[in-house]
């Protein structure tokens, strides 16, 4: 009953933004006297489909958005994992020094790094704004991971080690199977504030990389709220489709059931 009353609730209010940005999109501006504006207007959406480079910002956007993603993976899965199950010095000062990107200010932050990436050949580069990008997306993932592993806890990884199992068959049928939700999350998160970067990437790419954020942002200062809503519908879809096929991948290649079988047997593993 919790879990109905939860989607009765958040279903409708997930719904409502997207009918309204599809109705503003397609129907334009409710003007004042209108009893209900039915006359079909697509014209928002030419004016995205004429923006010079739009697809060519939509792939770039993708491509640094999965880099990003999967830097995240890396960093907050191994780093997650030293702070939930391990203990050493310094450990409360190293996370909290990681947390620190998440308060200084964005355009404090990529003023101080662009020289530091002239330097190294990084600027103006899609790797170079890859990586800027970590600095708000890897706090979380490293806070996400670190509350999965305190939730599977050292006993059961400690049990698997006894039964002779290895680092990666471990990791594949005990620990994955249970980051899903945090899998998920990171990737959510990673892939939306990745889009959404205006500053970083206009400072880092320096006008080289063009992404849809730097599409997007301009459009704000106009008045026009079909076209607006026709670039967050856009900037919807993205996120969208990166969870739903993340979500199949994961569906189709972790072993739910035979992850079961083996905790519930005492087999050896080889």
């Amino acid at each position: 009953m919790k879990r109905i009353g939860f989607y009765a609730i958040a279903i409708p209010l997930f719904l409502f933004p997207v009918c309204f940005f599809i109705y503003k999109s397609l129907f334009g501006i409710w003007r004042w006297g209108e009893t209900f504006p039915v006359a079909l207007n697509t014209r928002a959406w030419k004016v995205i489909a004429g923006e010079g480079g739009l697809l060519s910002a939509i792939v770039v956007s993708i491509v640094i958005a999965v880099m990003v993603l999967v830097l995240n993976l890396l960093i907050g899965l191994t780093a997650g994992k030293a702070f939930a199950l391990h203990r050493f010095r310094g450990k409360v000062f190293l996370e909290s020094m990681l947390m620190m990107p998440l308060f200084l200010p964005t355009l404090v932050v990529a003023a101080g790094l662009q020289l530091v990436y002239i330097r190294m050949g990084l600027a103006d580069t899609w790797l170079g704004v890859a990586l800027v990008h970590l600095i708000p997306t890897v706090p979380y993932s490293i806070k996400l991971f670190k509350s999965a592993y305190e939730g599977i806890g050292r006993e059961l990884i400690e049990q698997s080690l006894f039964l002779g199992g290895g680092a990666l068959h471990r990791f594949r049928h005990i620990e994955l199977p249970q980051l899903i939700p945090s899998l998920n999350s990171v990737l959510f998160l990673t892939v939306v504030i990745s889009l959404g970067q205006y500053v970083l990437t206009a400072i880092i790419g320096g006008g080289s990389v063009v992404t849809l954020a730097m599409i997007y942002y301009p459009f704000t200062r106009s008045a026009d709220e079909s076209v607006m809503a026709a670039f967050s519908l856009v900037f919807m879809m993205i996120p969208l489709a990166t969870y739903l096929i993340s979500g199949l991948v994961l569906n189709i290649f972790i072993p739910y059931k035979s992850s079961k079988k083996r905790r519930g047997n005492n087999t050896t593993w080889n």
